[in-house]
């Protein structure tokens, strides 16, 4: 397995296809619009500058890394001829179904095709195909070069080939993986959410500031990021579209997300990505560099 095809050019999708590259594989990073192709690679190419400056790889490096990476727009073409895609759109279950459809008939019939939801559930992602067995969740953490786990989710009908097969290509990464079965959140979201979720609530209900609160989590938790500050880096929309998922698949009231997370999405205030969330950043750091804390 040297061909991979990454679908998604956003903030997860350019960190996945950035692993892979630099790791020795030949990568089809995919994406509808040009533009956000153009801006995946700018965010590579800027976070291969880093690692250049901190001395963890060489100019050399940064050069091979991104030769390994080809930009498509056409989906079909870029997933063709690939031993394993690794679908990293947006966290919607309706166009995942449709992704998983269309790569499903044109990919190889040996072709493993992972998501890197992180919520939705992957036996309904693997029922839009006719190989459940090689359908499996593939969930990076944000920011993808730093961050070590990768959460490995079995469908209810992944194989243990299959599984077997993605554990040991993430250790290929550097990466750690974690085997977990397919529940609502899996691991990871399923505790961080409800605990950004209250801490929101805290705030909503005028208990502490946002900056008492992050700093009661980072210097009694030893949390390296307080609960605010993170669901501002992940977004607060993707915060909620999770919830969602939560609350829906358990019709348990402790997933329902707060009244104040709701109005401020509504409200478009988003984060770090739209500059403004529970902190201001519209004159201040930006995503990439946000995650110079966790080098």
């Amino acid at each position: 397995m040297k061909k991979v095809a990454i679908i998604g050019a956003g903030t997860m999708g350019n960190g996945i296809a950035h692993v892979f590259a630099q790791n020795g594989f030949e990568v089809n990073l995919i994406d509808i619009s040009q533009t956000s192709l153009d801006s995946g690679i700018a965010t590579i190419s800027k976070n291969l500058d880093r690692m250049v400056l901190k001395e963890k790889i060489t100019e050399a490096d940064k050069a091979t890394t991104l030769r390994n990476i080809h930009t498509h727009t056409d989906i079909e073409k870029g997933v063709e001829d690939v031993a394993l895609v690794v679908e990293a759109a947006t966290e919607n279950l309706e166009l995942k179904l449709k992704i998983f459809k269309q790569i499903d008939a044109v990919c190889d019939p040996t072709a493993i095709l992972a998501t890197n939801t992180s919520s939705i559930s992957i036996t309904q992602i693997a029922a839009a195909t006719n190989r459940p067995d090689k359908v499996i969740g593939m969930h990076f953490m944000n920011p993808v070069p730093i961050m070590k786990l990768v959460e490995i989710i079995r469908g209810y009908s992944t194989s243990d080939e299959t599984t077997e097969t993605i554990m040991q290509l993430s250790k290929t990464l550097g990466k750690t993986p974690t085997e977990v079965n397919d529940y609502p959140g899996f691991v990871a979201n399923r505790i961080l959410m409800p605990m950004i979720n209250e801490a929101i609530e805290t705030l909503y209900n005028n208990v502490a500031g946002v900056a008492e609160i992050d700093t009661v989590m980072k210097l009694g938790m030893a949390h390296p990021m307080g609960p605010l500050q993170l669901a501002d880096f992940i977004g607060l929309d993707v915060c909620l579209s999770i919830l969602n998922v939560m609350y829906d698949g358990f019709k348990n009231p402790k997933y329902a997300p707060c009244p104040l997370l709701v109005n401020m999405v509504t409200a478009g205030k988003l984060g770090v990505k739209s500059g403004e969330g529970f902190y201001d950043y519209s004159a201040s750091r930006k995503a990439e560099q946000v995650a110079e804390q966790f080098a």
